[in-house]
């Protein structure tokens, strides 16, 4: 039986074992190797530098193309995998992730380089001055709006806060690059750069971090063929919607495994 291997990618402050409940459910020959990003998790005392050195780092992990599924800060750093290490990427299936997190610009601005689809600056700074006063706060605060929306979202919140606690939680300097990061990067024309490598998206219609307006902004401006919106969902698509979302890599590595 052909195999396809799929890496998979956590965002901010979480770790590997948020994608469980995706895994679970994926057939057996479909190889899975969990990533604990630096700073994070298994790796909490590793240290989180910039993204093109979290984008070496997991090039490193495979030697041939294969899917990724990299979510929000996850989703980024394999976005500029397909930027700098072409060869190691077959499939990105990027969840909640944005080009460029933060606004850019002045309101009514019109220059090319400002992006409204986006959390605003002063929101993003709040946040981070929020986990400099309080970081277990600010990381609850952080996992609810994951599954805003979702049924049984406080369970779904204390589950997702015990596998941090028993996997490692994130170490804080890794937190704040991680947000430094999230702040900085402006990976939009990577989106032209990539044109050899499939990409796929999953946004929420309730995240109030990756606004779902960008699905439109991908396909009309840069061109993306495959932008799905999951209705109800908020920054955590996959957890909000896990059978469709289990479809969707199913697909993507169906489609891969014709190739190996």
């Amino acid at each position: 039986m052909d195999k396809v291997t799929c890496v998979f990618v956590h965002g901010w402050a979480m770790n590997g074992s948020v994608w469980e409940s995706v895994i679970s459910g994926l057939p057996p020959w479909i190889d899975v190797i969990q990533v604990d990003l630096p700073g994070h998790g298994s790796m909490n005392r590793v240290r989180l530098d910039t993204l093109d050195g979290i984008a070496k780092t997991l090039s490193a992990l495979v030697h041939r193309p294969v899917i990724w599924v990299g979510w929000s800060l996850g989703g980024l750093a394999v976005l500029r995998m397909c930027q700098l290490y072409p060869e190691r990427v077959s499939t990105a299936l990027l969840v909640a992730t944005n080009p460029c997190f933060v606004s850019r610009g002045e309101p009514g601005s019109e220059s090319v380089q400002d992006w409204s689809h986006a959390v605003e600056q002063e929101v993003f700074d709040q946040f981070a001055a929020d986990l400099e006063a309080d970081q277990d706060k600010t990381i609850r605060r952080f996992l609810a709006l994951q599954v805003k929306g979702q049924e049984g979202a406080i369970q779904t919140v204390r589950r997702l806060h015990r596998s941090m606690e028993q996997r490692g939680v994130a170490d804080i300097s890794a937190l704040r690059k991680g947000l430094d990061i999230l702040k900085t990067a402006d990976l939009r024309e990577v989106l032209a750069e990539c044109s050899q490598t499939e990409l796929h998206w999953v946004l929420g219609s309730r995240d109030t971090l990756v606004p779902p307006g960008l699905a439109a902004v991908l396909a009309d401006q840069f061109g993306q063929r495959d932008v799905s919106v999951y209705d109800g969902a908020g920054h955590a698509p996959f957890l909000s919607d896990p059978q469709r979302f289990i479809a969707k890599v199913v697909a993507l590595a169906q489609s891969r495994r014709q190739y190996e």
